[in-house]
């Protein structure tokens, strides 16, 4: 790999991006281990992909936004070193596929000329904070959350108290009660709120804590049901810091907030939260509300005549897609990408559309995506029309027939059978067969890959995610879950859809046209979905479906994926790297923890007390973790690491603390961030790590005589 330099003007990411190169490099020549190369790499957004050899690259969007210079940019970049697709995700990034590692420092430079990020974008971080698309322009909402969307983005990016924990964590802003970016499924979700305290008008948040999707579907619990604004960001540190600290690092499918909260209750965690306030580096936080710049209009608010060829397909579009914005005078306009996908070229001539006739904030919603803002109503024929001759006129955004789905096994390591080709077949089904349901945004269909639920299909009214069956000749079939009767009560209140039966997967359009045709027979007057579902229970729909699991007689094409014609369907795994040698483990902790000393005493001498002490704990905490390594002896939470540390080496006659291992270390949330606390505790840091590497000598030295 050539050495590439950046030409990026802020330090800070220029670093950034040197240091990837340099761990890429080290990875390729065998001195960074696997598992530890790959945290890295994720942490800056580069994903392995399904096929060998390339990387998915996630694009970091706080809270949807993106301007047509940075849609340009990302186009250009995305046919420079990828695929020329943009996909669209649920969590509002950009993802572009088939990307060679070798080139991920230069594309990142590439972004970061138009201040886009990939740090965090993947890894055990703080993933993109999302946000209602509407958020500033909703005539439902009580103020604009986008300011502190972005707010908590810049705060927890680079932070240290969230750079490896064991496992991401996602914070979500609704701009209303109505919840239209479902905080009941994140670990941490805000629904603004305005009280009304000594005369004077008061802004806060209601503040959902636990809630995620994945394999095992945990609705969020209430924190808070008023959370003044300025204690927002505080607040999410100090939770951060406690799940860093006690939360699951081994178990991977129990290393989520929502298990932590299983395990200790809300009071206990709360009681957790309240004991870190001492170390924060901030116990009030004011988040500047005009963060977020002031849209852009067009220069040029002349119109050329646009005429509607088909006044009927418009009528239906402004229906389904327009909607008045609280500003008098201008409209939001939806825009359904099927599949989240757009191809370079559609982007580019949809940033040339934006320019003329929107403002220059285009949101990705979470179903995969655009909205665009300040259109004025002269301008929504000119805008159809525009739109229609790239393809992305589609009326029914958000309706039945806007499906959302993850890749599945197109590029994810994780997937187990095709959702994008399953999701373009129901769509179809919908549109020719069942054309009026474009009109329906009560029912939403999700679909994912594997159960993890990227996909959202936990909380659809109807949802499908990848598995398999075997028939009696224990050949294999792709087959799909069906779940039923997820969906949004508002107000951080929702429903998690219920697993039913198993199908192969080719009979989906099947299951759809019965569960349609059921309820257009049974439902009662102006009855929801989810209602009914509720009203039948389960079992009457696990009966209706029941027929379609049939393999007795599994037809030829069954045996065969979506989009896999003539090839027979396996379950299997994507390749992952491999560094081709043997690593010393311990010695790569030692590095890290060598490394994060390092940082300590560079954030001190910056005058970042809190970030500094951060820092040193966690080389206090990865020392001594490689030092049990040593020993084998095996931990599961940083706490762990801690209390067993004076279990097995408290006593050893190099270690000279002056209190327990574990008094030591959990000072920091003892002790206001001081420098004069910051440089007390690097220093016992420092000793602590020159003492455990000599101990480690030790037992080298044994071991070999």
């Amino acid at each position: 790999m050539q050495s590439f330099r950046t030409e990026i003007e802020n330090p800070v990411v220029e670093r950034d991006i040197i240091d990837l190169e340099r761990k890429i490099r080290l990875f390729q020549e065998g001195k960074i281990d696997e598992d530890r190369f790959r945290s890295l790499r994720l942490a800056r957004g580069v994903y392995g992909q399904r096929q060998p050899g390339v990387q998915m690259v996630r694009i970091k969007i706080p809270f949807g936004r993106v301007t047509p210079k940075q849609l340009l940019r990302i186009a250009d970049v995305s046919d420079e070193y990828a695929s020329s697709n943009l996909h669209l995700t649920t969590r509002q990034d950009i993802q572009i596929h088939y990307v060679s590692l070798d080139r991920t420092p230069e594309l990142w430079a590439q972004l970061e000329k138009d201040e886009i990020t990939l740090r965090e974008a993947c890894g055990n971080t703080v993933r993109n904070i999302t946000a209602s698309a509407k958020a500033g322009i909703d005539p439902d909402e009580p103020f604009d959350v986008s300011p502190y969307a972005q707010e908590m983005f810049e705060y927890f990016l680079r932070n240290p108290v969230c750079q490896e924990m064991g496992r991401k964590f996602k914070i979500a802003f609704s701009s209303s009660e109505k919840d239209s970016a479902f905080t009941f499924i994140h670990d941490i979700g805000a629904i603004p709120k305005v009280r009304t305290k000594d005369g004077k008008e008061e802004r806060g948040f209601k503040i959902l804590l636990g809630g995620g999707l994945g394999a095992q579907p945990h609705l969020a619990q209430v924190a808070y049901e008023f959370l003044p604004e300025d204690q927002l960001i505080p607040f999410t540190e100090a939770v951060l810091r406690v799940f860093d600290r006690h939360g699951e690092r081994n178990k991977r499918g129990k290393a989520r907030m929502k298990f932590l909260l299983q395990s200790l209750g809300l009071e206990s965690l709360m009681e957790l939260v309240k004991e870190e306030w001492t170390a924060l580096k901030t116990k009030n936080y004011s988040v500047d509300t005009t963060k977020v710049p002031e849209y852009n209009l067009p220069e040029d608010l002349s119109l050329p005549e646009a005429k509607v060829s088909d006044e009927s397909a418009y009528a239906l579009w402004k229906a389904t897609n327009v909607f008045e914005q609280k500003q008098a005078g201008y409209y939001g306009v939806f825009i359904k990408v099927p599949l989240g996908d757009i191809s370079t070229s559609i982007a580019r001539k949809l940033a040339t559309i934006v320019d003329w006739l929107a403002s220059d904030d285009i949101r990705i919603t979470i179903n995969q995506g655009l909205l665009l803002r300040y259109v004025r109503p002269e301008a929504l024929p000119a805008l159809y029309t525009s739109l229609k001759e790239i393809g992305l006129a589609a009326p029914g955004f958000d309706s039945v027939a806007d499906i959302t789905a993850c890749p599945g096994t197109d590029t994810c390591n994780l997937g187990i059978s095709n959702s994008t080709g399953v999701s373009s077949a129901l769509e179809n089904v919908i549109t020719q067969e069942y054309p009026d349901l474009v009109k329906n945004q009560d029912i939403k269909i999700k679909i994912s890959g594997c159960p993890n639920s990227c996909g959202q299909h936990g909380i659809a009214s109807i949802g499908f995610h990848g598995s398999s069956l075997k028939d009696k000749q224990k050949r294999v079939v792709p087959a799909l879950q069906v779940l039923l009767g997820g969906g949004v009560d508002g107000n951080g209140q929702g429903r998690v859809a219920e697993k039913l039966l198993k199908v192969p997967s080719k009979r989906a359009p099947q299951v759809l046209r019965t569960l349609f045709e059921d309820y257009e027979e049974h439902q009662l007057d102006g009855e929801y979905y989810a209602d009914y579902y509720q009203r039948q229970g389960k079992m009457y729909f696990y009966h209706l479906l029941k027929p379609l699991t049939d393999i007795e007689n599994v037809a030829a094409d069954e045996y065969f994926d979506w989009g896999h014609a003539q090839e027979d369907f396996k379950v299997e795994a994507g390749v992952g790297e491999c560094a081709g040698v043997i690593i010393d483990l311990v010695a790569t902790l030692f590095y890290e923890a060598e490394e994060k000393l390092g940082w300590a005493k560079e954030n001190y001498q910056e005058q970042h007390y809190a970030d500094a002490i951060y820092h040193a704990y966690n080389s206090f905490v990865v020392g001594a973790k490689a030092l049990l390594l040593s020993q084998d002896v095996k931990t599961n939470t940083q706490m762990s690491i801690i209390r067993k540390f004076d279990e097995h080496f408290g006593g050893h006659q190099l270690l000279k603390l002056e209190d327990t291992f574990q008094n030591t270390v959990l000072k920091l949330n003892k002790v206001e961030p001081s420098a004069e606390f910051a440089q007390s505790y690097i220093q016992q840091a420092g000793d602590f790590l020159t003492t455990v590497q000599e101990i480690r000598q030790e037992q080298l030295s044994v071991s070999a005589s």
